[in-house]
């Protein structure tokens, strides 16, 4: 079985109001990850998923790129035990 795990990433840049949810939200559900992305106070995304580590890197090496009319500035990710308190990925507002 591979191996699950839980990720928090925060994102920093120009990440709102250019369509960084709605990208992060297509691509967790390409890769099959549970959670959900919502905007910040003081203007960073945050990303709550889970699933398998393998597809959770690969969500990270997107974070890092965005959507085109972003400007990512820094990804922090945390890892975390895989909790299983997710039935889809979806954006909060």
């Amino acid at each position: 079985m591979t191996d699950m795990a839980s990720l928090q990433a925060i994102v920093h840049g120009r990440v709102q109001g250019v369509f960084f949810r709605a990208y992060v939200e297509e691509l967790a559900e390409r890769l099959n990850l549970k959670g959900y992305v919502c905007n910040r106070t003081g203007g960073a995304v945050e990303v709550i998923a889970e699933g398998e580590k393998p597809k959770l890197e690969k969500l990270v090496e997107y974070l890092k790129i965005g959507p085109p009319a972003a400007r990512v500035m820094e990804v922090i990710a945390t890892w975390r035990e895989y909790s299983g308190g997710f039935l889809s990925f979806r954006v909060r507002y």
